[in-house]
């Protein structure tokens, strides 16, 4: 599915994400690399797994400190970090709830979004999530294209970052521009995901470095969590046009933004503009 109209907020055509999984003590030098670029990442965390040493994880008292109030987002890996698909439904249930259990009594806040433990699942693990109130789940399918999300509980990303095509891929997606014909202006996400221990185990924290610097501070993209983005898309769908298309109805909460037949237009919440 094509988002020919999507505009993100401030008319944007263009975001970025990141997503990164286990919780682990290089989280600490991937959030100052972030920061330092303006950038927004989700960090999938296994609740059950805190302060384990051998597996390099943060306590739960340093988990706290690196994302209580920041701009990044917390979200479900699972307790125990299972296999879903190759678990008892039972069981991988179990590592689900119990893991968003755990980070919205730790963090105080609603925790719906989610990464695959070992990207496995499986049309029964999808539903079970649904039952759990899950709103996406990243895949660890990379597409190394820039589409927004259609099965967000099957969310492919664009490229790990050890793909060797993540700078070309990079300079691609700056270079794109708004082409003239309407129906080709879609909306484009870059999505990134990876294991922060991956940068030291293979010595290669500039790879990060890199391409943190060369996409952050770009007036024209915007920089956003996965749920953000999640939320945001899933507003733009609820959107409610007049059988003419001359008048537009939001149902949601937040605002919208919209590039309509060269016009830009921004639909706020609870309000119906006309075209």
């Amino acid at each position: 599915m094509q988002y020919p109209f999507l505009r993100f907020p401030g008319f944007k055509y263009k975001a970025v994400t990141f997503s990164y999984d286990d919780g682990g003590i290089f989280d600490k030098r991937l959030v100052q690399i972030l920061d330092k670029h303006g950038l927004k990442g989700t960090f999938n965390l296994n609740s059950g797994l805190f302060g384990d040493e051998v597996a390099r994880r943060l306590t739960k008292e340093e988990i706290l400190e690196l994302f209580q109030g920041s701009v990044h987002e917390v979200a479900i890996h699972g307790k125990k970090h299972r296999s879903l698909a190759d678990a008892p439904m039972a069981m991988a249930t179990d590592d689900v709830i119990a893991d968003r259990v755990a980070l919205e009594k730790l963090f105080d806040r609603i925790v719906t979004g989610m990464a695959y433990p070992f990207g496995t699942y499986n049309d029964e693990v999808v539903q079970m999530l649904q039952a759990c109130g899950v709103e996406y789940a990243r895949t660890i399918r990379s597409t190394e294209k820039f589409d927004i999300p259609t099965d967000w509980l099957r969310m492919p990303a664009t490229c790990h970052h050890k793909n060797p095509r993540l700078m070309e891929l990079a300079r691609e997606f700056v270079d794109l521009t708004r082409p003239n014909h309407p129906w080709n202006q879609c909306a484009r996400l870059f999505y990134v995901w990876g294991h922060s221990y991956e940068f030291n185990d293979n010595d290669n924290w500039h790879i990060i470095e890199e391409f943190a610097q060369f996409i952050g501070g770009r007036e024209d993209i915007w920089y956003a969590t996965n749920m953000e983005i999640c939320k945001y898309v899933k507003a733009y769908d609820q959107l409610q046009f007049s059988a003419l298309g001359d008048r537009v109805y939001n149902p949601t909460d937040r605002d919208v933004y919209m590039r309509y037949f060269g016009k830009d237009v921004l639909v706020k919440a609870g309000q119906t503009v006309k075209l």
